[in-house]
């Protein structure tokens, strides 16, 4: 069907194709109830029946003329529309005739609506960023200004339940953040000064003073309709399948319905106004409207439904790979596991958890170390007491010194007391040992003269892991393969908490690229899960590649072919479910299409069915195809 250039112009306030259309139906009701009950006249009534006809192909000749004009015109399905209800008028049958361009009118407002709706869902996207934005200038004074007047840097005022206007940095205030529009979380997001708010995000009950660091075009959600935009103006395997197939077989059509037209007669077996009649009937039947227009229908609400729920898909032929995944491999550091090391043990020895915790908190709150801010953060976690602490100094690759009560605490790992006379304790040394078995850095706290504890250190598993690599396990996805280039130790141990089936350490870039080179050859299309950058060749590798944490990341935007834009994996069995129901879509449509094709085919050219059933069952069979593809807008 044609796509006339301004889909949303209107008549007397109503869409113009619906308006035509619904003029075509008045005027085919008045001439045919006129001419048959009110006593009007065969010409008045044939006039109505015109005009009828006028208003029904006004849409279609529109379109045919500006593609003519434009020197891209080919034969397609509007043509035979035309032809089959110029050919119906032509043998007196104004009634079919003008039947077939109301119905064939109706189905194309039904279908740029439906159309609309899939696309609609991205375009609703653009309309999450408030037109304004309030601007705090250096004098105090905050006044509200139009968005393209905000340049980064700027420091902009969002007040309770307002939506960011901008992306940037909080610089002050703490509140609630709802990032679903974005990333597709569900619980809202605790933010203060130094985290990072994305434009389209709703305020809670706090106010932000928030730095920009993206003007307008630059932010997080223009990089996503931008990249959805593009996603959807690229063709799926077998959208292009049946775009080539409705180009040869349209002529194919035309052909046959010339044949059937012209030899009947020449043979003697049908008559001539027989003949002309099934050979219309046949353009109605044989017309792929509903071939054409089931997979791309499909294939923009899918990619519509993964955007609203924080997943970018690059395009029709990324969703079709993406729902024929067979095996999964899948990154360690930030994708199954956090990405930042947390406290996981506390182990007292000489003196209660609470001064253990104290002490290391007062000595490591002056450290910007990992492990450091680790430890201070489960320190204020358990409330621990606040200390005063002396100032810190640094013992290379060894640990950290600091005074507290006039006793020197030591924290570090046991070559921080490798010259110590009697060595260390068996106990420390046990609890060591112990902790490191479990795959876990250590650091001991000494202070003064007493061992006062053992801590823990790990990068954790994602809480969301396990359960996200089973449900991809029960649809079928395995093997699930860690490719990491930590040490086996390490990532044997998150493996078996979250349920990896196989696990590959060690691995430089290069190694993990060539780790799912041989996956595929097993297996045959394998996903590869990572963060976009560092894992950029086995992304490359994969059959298609899905960067975790998306937002705000233009790398990971533009490196792999699907992008979470939270550091969510649950939201992969998500993303490959939708892929799947997709792609049965498609194929329900297809079968669909073809099958009523098929039908129409032998019944109008044997004559077991005229012009006006035939248009009622192609115009319903390419309905039906819409409305099916648009069940993806709900799936969950």
């Amino acid at each position: 069907m044609s796509t006339p250039e301004d889909p949303s112009s209107t008549l007397l306030g109503i869409d113009r194709r619906l308006a035509l259309s619904l003029a075509c139906g008045a005027l085919l009701i008045a001439a045919w109830v006129g001419e048959g009950w009110l006593g009007l006249s065969h010409a008045w009534a044939v006039g109505l029946y015109v005009l009828s006809g006028v208003c029904g192909a006004a849409e279609l000749v529109r379109a045919t003329l500006g593609e003519i004009r434009e020197g891209r015109y080919r034969a397609d399905i509007d043509l035979l529309m035309l032809l089959a209800a110029l050919g119906a008028a032509g043998l007196g049958e104004w009634v079919e005739g003008t039947f077939l361009l109301f119905l064939f009118s109706l189905a194309n407002a039904a279908e740029h609506y439906a159309m609309g709706r899939a696309t609609g869902a991205i375009r609703a996207l653009g309309d999450l960023t408030p037109p304004t934005a309030r601007l705090i200038f250096a004098d105090g004074h905050d006044e509200v200004v139009p968005i393209a007047q905000v340049a980064r840097g700027a420091l902009v005022l969002i007040r309770p339940s307002e939506r960011m206007p901008v992306d940037g940095v909080v610089r002050s205030g703490r509140s609630a953040v709802d990032q679903a529009p974005i990333t597709g979380e569900s619980v809202p997001v605790d933010k203060a000064p130094g985290d990072q708010v994305f434009a389209g995000t709703v305020n809670g009950d706090g106010a932000l003073q928030v730095e920009t660091t993206k003007a307008v075009g630059e932010r997080t959600l223009d990089r996503i309709i931008q990249l959805v935009a593009d996603a959807q103006a690229q063709k799926a395997h077998t959208e292009q399948l049946t775009a080539r197939f409705e180009r040869a077989f349209v002529p194919i059509v035309l052909v046959s319905a010339t044949l059937l037209i012209v030899v009947p007669p020449l043979l003697g077996v049908w008559p001539w106004a027989t003949s002309i009649y099934r050979g219309m009937a046949l353009l109605v039947g044989a017309s792929p409207c509903a071939l054409a227009l089931g997979t791309p229908a499909a294939i923009l609400s899918g990619i519509a439904q993964a955007a609203r729920r924080g997943v970018l898909v690059k395009g029709g032929a990324q969703l079709e790979a993406l729902g024929m995944v067979n095996a999964l491999a899948v990154d360690k550091t930030g994708t199954l596991t956090i990405g930042k090391p947390e406290v996981t043990d506390v182990v007292p020895i000489e003196g209660s958890r609470e001064r253990l915790l104290a002490v290391a908190g007062a000595v490591e709150r002056q450290s910007q170390h990992p492990l450091a801010e680790a430890i201070v953060r489960r320190a204020d976690a358990e409330g621990a007491a606040a200390l005063e602490s002396g100032p810190l100094e640094s013992v290379t690759a060894r640990g950290v010194r600091a005074v507290i009560d006039g006793e020197t605490v030591e924290i570090g790992s046991l070559r921080m007391w490798a010259d110590l006379p009697g060595g260390v304790p068996s106990v420390v040394q046990e609890a060591v040992a112990a902790l490191q078995a479990q795959a876990r850095s250590t650091m001991v706290i000494r202070h003064g003269t007493r061992w006062l504890g053992v801590f823990g250190v790990a990068d954790t598993a994602r809480p969301a892991a396990a359960a996200a690599l089973e449900a991809l396990r029960r649809m079928g996805v395995k093997p699930i393969v860690m490719l990491t280039g930590d040490n086996e130790h390490v990532a044997r141990q998150i493996g078996r908490e979250v349920g990896i089936d196989d696990v590959q350490a060690h691995l430089l870039p290069e190694d993990k690229a060539l780790a799912v080179e041989a996956l595929r050859q097993r297996y045959g299309s394998v996903a590869m899960i990572g963060d976009g950058v560092n894992d950029a060749p086995a992304l490359a590798s994969a059959n298609v590649g899905i960067a975790m944490g998306a937002a705000g990341t233009a790398a990971a935007l533009e490196a792999a072919d699907v992008a979470l834009m939270s550091d969510d994996i649950a939201q992969v069995p998500f993303a490959i479910g939708l892929a799947r129901q997709t792609r049965r879509i498609i194929v329900q449509n297809l079968v669909i299409a073809l099958g009523v094709i098929g039908f129409l085919i032998l019944v109008t050219t044997t004559g077991l069915m005229g012009i006006g059933p035939a248009v009622v069952l192609h115009e319903g069979s390419t309905l039906v195809v819409i409305a099916n593809a648009l069940r993806l807008l709900v799936y969950r």
